[in-house]
């Protein structure tokens, strides 16, 4: 923190004036005596210490509030302590910087040297008592609560049907933060209050419910959301991550004798995106942007269904770098050109639905999915025709995305390496197996074959390994390794022209060249990769 806290002086002449939002998530870990609130507490005793005015929340908050407090206050940078969906003995800091994005190159490189360079903490910095009797701390809390709120209202559209609508909806905040704000947006877009699942609504760092906190893993992680739902009579399921910026949906079908269905991130990405856009279409009066200075985002791993409705509809759609941090950043520079960006999304379960958050909010968004599916409701639609619909009229884009796990990295850099070299020297596969290659982008050397130099448009990094490979079928695979976790990952879709409705022949094809990659690129057995538990 106090490397941090150099770097910050040295960026922001005007530090003390403007100051530091911190937040903190619910997590606690008793064998080293700390928690969120503690790392918190620390992180602003360490700014006071310095002079430097530090608006720490009083109370839990979604991760959301802290880019929006740095937004909506003009602050130098924001600090939310939080481990999100990860396991329970975990935790972190996520930093936004003046912009109210996550921070990219090359603020992240400059806070790291300066963390290595002053590992030694200024003595004062353990004073925390001190620094929470100081007059450059001040509450956020209640003020950006309300003001949240009221921004997000400016995107519900249809206030009259959310109070008469009789859909009922689940909620569960997974033992995390969300459980009060969501009520609060549900309240705010005036629809009736979700059920919350009584055992997973209020915060608990233990997640005894759970074996993962993340609803990304699905079905068993809604087994309570589904027993409630039943229960209740209710049709759609909610569900957001420990700290609130993601959002999962279950639906439950009608010609499935009761079963449900919970969407991937890309579905939701596609029933979302042509959400607002509809949303945005039905607006009228001053203020409304042309369409040609509209925008829509997605990370390079997540669906192409944007692109295929952004091309039939006449707006800009642009993909980054995997991250929200890029997204974000990418948004900003955008607004800052006048234009109106829409909505961004990942395909893991993260939407960015109101552009005064530059991140994934899955508090917003729970509201803006509410709404929607009044609306739907009111037509006698269900989330799962309208998506059905979407790709009728853009194109069926159907993916499937997991990952194998493994702990040694010399055998991923060789794995990597061998597709680098596949056949010679810097010379990458032709084919995988009988589905022939039309292009390859490497974005960790900066190879893309299918730019006039051959030098990739995105940024590129040797820190990690990700290689995206189309096909002459329509498919779109990208191999890459995380940041967090020993994983390497793969992602694959295949984007078929509107028209083409022979579902099960899409998903057969899909399945095949899933199998393809498999057996030829990751080699399983060989490098010793262990494949995602069921």
């Amino acid at each position: 923190m106090k490397g941090f806290c150099q770097y910050l002086e040295q960026c922001f002449k005007d530090l003390k004036q403007r100051g530091v939002v911190i937040g903190y998530d619910a997590r606690a870990h008793p064998p080293s005596g700390g928690s969120s609130k503690r790392f918190a507490s620390l992180a602003a005793s360490v700014l006071i210490s310095r002079g430097v005015p530090v608006y720490l929340f009083s109370d839990i908050t979604p991760t959301p509030y802290v880019p929006f407090t740095v937004s909506h206050l003009g602050l130098s940078a924001g600090i939310m302590v939080t481990a999100s969906h990860n396991p329970k003995q975990d935790n972190g800091y996520k930093v936004y910087w003046a912009n109210g994005a996550q921070i990219i190159p090359p603020h992240d490189k400059g806070i790291s040297a300066a963390i290595e360079e002053n590992l030694e903490p200024w003595p004062e910095s353990w004073d925390t008592d001190g620094a929470l009797q100081s007059s450059l701390l001040k509450d956020p809390y209640q003020d950006i609560h309300r003001k949240y709120h009221q921004t997000i209202q400016q995107h519900c559209f249809h206030r009259e049907l959310n109070k008469s609508s009789e859909v009922k909806i689940v909620h569960t905040s997974v033992h995390g933060v969300g459980h009060i704000f969501v009520q609060a947006a549900f309240k705010a877009f005036d629809l009736q209050p979700p059920y919350a699942v009584e055992e997973q609504k209020d915060p608990d760092p233990e997640f005894p419910t759970l074996i993962y906190p993340n609803p990304e893993e699905g079905e068993g992680v809604l087994t309570l959301s589904f027993e409630l739902a039943d229960k209740e009579g209710a049709t759609v399921i909610l569900a957001n991550d420990p700290d609130a910026d993601r959002l999962a949906i279950a639906e439950k079908q009608k010609r499935s004798f009761g079963q449900w269905k919970v969407f991937s991130g890309n579905e939701l990405g596609a029933l979302l995106g042509w959400w607002i856009f509809h949303c945005w279409k039905q607006q009228k009066g001053e203020g409304k942007a042309s369409i040609k200075d509209v925008y829509m985002l997605s990370s390079t791993v997540s669906s192409k269904i944007l692109r295929a409705i952004a091309v039939k509809e006449g707006f800009h759609f642009e993909e980054t770098l995997t991250g929200f941090k890029w997204m974000g950043n990418r948004a900003r520079e955008l607004m800052d050109q006048g234009k109106t960006v829409l909505f961004a999304f990942e395909e893991a379960i993260g939407y960015m639905c109101c552009p005064v958050v530059l991140d994934k909010d899955g508090v917003s968004a729970a509201a803006i999915a509410g709404e929607f599916t009044c609306y739907l409701a009111a037509k006698n639609v269900t989330l799962s025709q309208q998506l059905t619909s979407i790709y009728e009229e853009y194109g069926y884009h159907i993916t499937k995305n997991s990952y194998f796990i493994c702990h040694n990295q010399d055998t991923i850099k060789q794995l990597f390496e061998r597709l680098r070299n596949y056949s010679g020297e810097k010379c990458y596969p032709k084919e995988c197996g009988s589905f022939a290659i039309t292009a390859v982008r490497d974005l960790t050397t900066g190879y893309d074959s299918n730019q006039p130099d051959n030098k990739a448009v995105l940024p590129t990094s040797k820190s990690s390994h990700m290689i995206t490979f189309t096909f002459a079928n329509g498919g779109v695979s990208t191999m890459r390794t995380s940041g967090t976790e020993p994983k390497i990952k793969y992602y694959t879709e295949l984007c078929a022209a509107p028209g083409n409705s022979d579902l099960d022949q899409l998903k057969t094809e899909l399945d095949n060249l899933v199998d393809a990659i498999v057996s030829n690129f990751f080699q399983p057995e060989k490098n010793g990769l262990t494949p995602r538990p069921e």
